[in-house]
């Protein structure tokens, strides 16, 4: 007795110093999570007892109303059966067939077949629960030839002929394999003797035998579907199964007692009964049609009453919803003590995500808000120094595209200067002017008051002011032509003077082993967002993987820099956004591709 308190006093200790160690946080949560959990135990379990009383009552109520209405529903059907046959032996086909029955005439047995199949067609239209209708006469048997008779089995040999003669007025025999028609299936017969004309005399010898599905009398007993554990069964007095198709127990569940037992029961439509540990609730109604068949509902106890499954999972579903709401309440007030210390936590972790313009607002003036005071002026200070640097670094930037825009002026001035000199010697004043015009006007848009960026509408003016230079001083030697495939393009802004090298290239490089019939091609489309730039020309050609590996690196010579300094200005301006290409094979001319994202001016 000592060691089992020592053990639970030592128990006891762990457990507090297990409770001490956690935050008041989860002690909060816990304590709550308790008190909850037992007060909406209590009242779920008093709920759910309620609730039981209430679903059980309206269990067996809705059981014995479910049992009478399938009886009624199963009366109609038979009745209908039973009126089809009455409309088919007041048809014409068959009054000729028993005039001729009453006559011993066999002659028109296939007449008469022939006849009937309509009326027989008609009854099991009008009736889809019929399987197939058997007319047994003296003179031969008469059946819809949709079915193959079994002609080895008599009607007259049968036990139905038997149990016919035992019940003159027509009976219902119990599920049985039929043997009039191949196939051997089970089915529920309606037997009644044939009759002739008013006053309408029943013929001994003439039998209507009317045949149904077994599986159809089930269907229509649990018509609408199954509910949970709730089946219906056709049973005679006896207590033997007229339908078998759904028949749980195979014949062993005891219903002659169990029905017997009902009997004596004050309210004689529902009954318990102990079957194989369960206990089972047991509805029953006698129909109208066939006296001695008994519809009868069974269905467990247990799962009667399965509604009060859901009233459990509501009760956990609540105690869950309780559980959550007592952490939330928790878990609030906590946050209201450490709001601003989680606050300055996830300012900090949108730093970490380079947001460096977060800024710490508090209505207090604790020491944790004395913190995020700090925490601010630290922030400004390094959005003071990054924005220094990124100033530095533009200007860094504008300094080199400057530079090497500077570069691109266009070197052939001293040629141009020289040409124009000699032809004012030669006194060619027209070619003079023309010359010194389109230069001017090529410096004035090179200038474009200091902007990096100009229309294409100004780049293609630039570049046509060149062309008008070189072809004076090239005279013959090259044309060229422009397309601009939507004029919205020309509005596109681009890095100035980015065309005129590559056409120069083209001309001092590509024409210089000829003297005539050179040809240059420009074209402007819209690609995917991107300004495509596409200029092609004749000439002798390059080697395109070589000028590819120059591109890459700063040539030591002016061979090769003018394309350098374009690629490199490019990706200055736009980065990873333009691209170029250059493509060509010695001797059969070159192509040079720019891609620049269209920005159209503002």
């Amino acid at each position: 007795m000592n060691t089992f308190t020592a053990y639970g006093r030592q128990l006891g200790r762990q457990i507090a110093r297990r409770y001490y160690r956690i935050s008041i946080k989860q002690r909060i949560l816990f304590s709550f999570i308790v008190l909850i959990t037992l007060s909406i135990g209590a009242m779920g379990s008093f709920s759910y007892w309620i609730a039981a009383q209430e679903i059980e009552d309206n269990a067996y109520a809705g059981s014995r109303e479910t049992v009478s209405k399938t009886a009624q529903l199963l009366d109609s059907r038979l009745n209908d059966v039973a009126l089809s046959v009455q409309s088919l032996m007041l048809s014409d086909a068959y009054r000729k067939m028993m005039v001729d029955v009453l006559s011993h005439e066999v002659s028109n047995y296939y007449v008469h077949l022939s006849d009937l199949q309509y009326v027989l067609s008609q009854a099991t239209f009008n009736q889809p629960i019929i399987e197939n209708v058997l007319i047994v006469t003296p003179i031969g048997d008469f059946y819809s030839t949709t079915q193959i008779r079994a002609q080895d089995n008599s009607f007259y040999g049968s036990e139905l002929y038997d149990l016919s003669k035992e019940q003159p007025g027509g009976y219902w025999a119990k599920g049985h394999y039929d043997r009039l028609f191949t196939g051997s299936q089970r089915v529920v017969s309606f037997i009644v003797r044939g009759i002739y004309e008013y006053p309408y005399t029943p013929i001994n010898n003439v039998f209507i035998v009317v045949n149904i599905r077994e599986s159809r009398i089930d269907e229509l007993l649990n018509k609408g579907g199954e509910q949970a554990g709730r089946n219906y069964y056709l049973v005679n007095g006896e207590g033997e199964a007229v339908v078998e198709s759904r028949w749980p127990f195979r014949g062993r569940f005891p219903w002659k007692p169990v029905l017997a037992e009902a009997g004596k029961a004050a309210d004689p439509q529902d009954h318990y009964y102990s079957y194989g540990g369960k206990e089972y609730l047991v509805n029953y109604a006698s129909s109208a049609v066939s006296p001695d068949w008994i519809i009868s509902g069974m269905q467990s106890r247990d799962q009667l009453l399965g509604k009060l499954q859901r009233v459990q999972r509501i009760t956990i579903y609540v105690i869950v919803v309780f559980l959550l709401a007592t952490w939330l309440i928790s878990n609030k007030l906590t946050s209201v003590l450490l709001k601003p210390l989680f606050k300055l936590r996830r300012l900090m972790r949108r730093v970490e995500e380079n947001q460096l313009s977060v800024v710490y607002e508090s209505r207090y003036e604790d020491e944790i808000a004395q913190v995020g005071f700090q925490f601010n002026r630290m922030m400004s200070e390094i959005n003071t120094l990054i924005a220094d640097v990124k100033a530095k670094e533009k200007d860094k930037r504008h300094a080199e595209i400057r530079a090497l825009t500077a570069q691109m002026e266009p070197h052939f001035l001293y040629n141009t200067l020289n040409t124009i000199y000699c032809k004012s010697v030669m006194g060619e004043n027209d070619d003079v002017n023309e010359m010194i015009l389109s230069l001017s006007q090529m410096f004035q848009i090179g200038l474009s008051g200091g902007k990096d960026l100009i229309p294409l509408a100004d780049e293609l003016s630039h570049m046509r002011q060149y062309f008008a230079i070189q072809q004076k001083c090239y005279e013959g030697l090259f044309e060229y032509k422009v397309t601009v495939e939507d004029e919205a393009l020309l509005s596109c802004l681009l890095p100035k003077i980015i065309l005129q090298p590559v056409v120069e290239n083209s001309i001092k490089h590509g024409f210089s082993d000829r003297t005539i019939g050179g040809r240059i091609d420009i074209t402007f489309s819209r690609e995917q967002g991107l300004l495509h730039i596409c200029i092609t020309d004749n000439g002798r050609g390059l080697d395109a993987e070589q000028v590819k590996q120059g591109l890459v690196r700063a040539p030591q010579s002016r061979k090769g820099y003018a394309l350098f300094n374009i690629r490199h200005r490019l990706a200055l301006y736009y980065g990873d956004e333009a691209r170029m290409d250059v493509g060509g094979e010695p001797g059969k001319g070159s192509r040079t591709d720019l891609w620049i994202p269209a920005e159209e001016e503002s």
